[in-house]
């Protein structure tokens, strides 16, 4: 069976538990599409104010978060689109392909966008997306972000953290830093639509004109436990 979500919820706690319970405890195949309001997100092996200008973001009341994937830290708010694409696979992961449904997408809008090795998309050579992925026992999951209208100054100001927390990552065996990219936004390429507009977009694309599917109560309840006991905690945003 699959799913095709278009979550009508903006916070980050919240979709980082709806992943992780939907990889996990669920056998459907999912495509959710999702938006949060401001907060940068870590890599499950960051150092998070080697990443982030940690005290600027809590002056701003930007929230830190850490999804349980890999990958580098990324920037969401309002102007941002993410797609999470799960499923149940019987063959060695090859998420090239999620990559690639992505590039379908955007050629379906004429924008002539580029992956790199490390999965991430551009256009005229300026990041638009990244993307993290996840393997559970038979069950993979890929998502990525697509910058469409995000707000790029504070982008760069948030993910610019201080020089001291840069140079001590370095003494930490396992922290991963992330591979800084400039970036532009989607509807710079002559859009005219809003990021509610191409929302729509995205996701009659995907879903291919199925049926939108909604979050059940007993998976809210199960999602909401999930949020409270692990993501909120600053022992996983902080302490990993």
């Amino acid at each position: 069976m699959s799913r095709y979500i278009y979550s009508p919820f903006a916070d980050i706690y919240f979709h980082l538990a709806a992943e992780e319970y939907l990889l996990k405890q669920s056998t459907d195949d999912v495509f959710m599409l999702w938006q949060d309001t401001s907060s940068v997100v870590l890599g499950r092996h960051q150092r998070a104010c080697a990443e982030i200008d940690c005290n600027w973001a809590k002056q701003q009341q930007i929230q830190i978060a850490r999804r349980f994937s890999g990958g580098g830290t990324v920037y969401h708010d309002l102007g941002n689109v993410n797609l999470t694409f799960i499923e149940t696979v019987s063959r060695i992961p090859d998420f090239t392909v999620y990559l690639q449904q992505t590039l379908d997408f955007l050629a379906s809008l004429g924008l002539n966008a580029q992956g790199d090795e490390r999965l991430g998309i551009y256009l005229n050579k300026l990041k638009i997306s990244g993307s993290a992925q996840c393997v559970y026992k038979n069950r993979v999951l890929y998502h990525c972000t697509l910058l469409y209208d995000t707000d790029l100054d504070i982008l760069n100001r948030v993910l610019n953290p201080q020089e001291e927390n840069i140079t001590n990552t370095s003494q930490i065996k396992y922290a991963m830093s992330s591979v800084r990219s400039e970036v532009t936004n989607i509807r710079n390429s002559n859009f005219t639509e809003t990021v509610d507009s191409f929302k729509e977009i995205v996701f009659q694309y995907f879903s291919r004109g199925e049926t939108e599917s909604i979050f059940s109560k007993e998976e809210l309840e199960a999602i909401g436990q999930l949020r409270e006991s692990k993501y909120m905690q600053e022992d996983w945003v902080f302490s990993r």
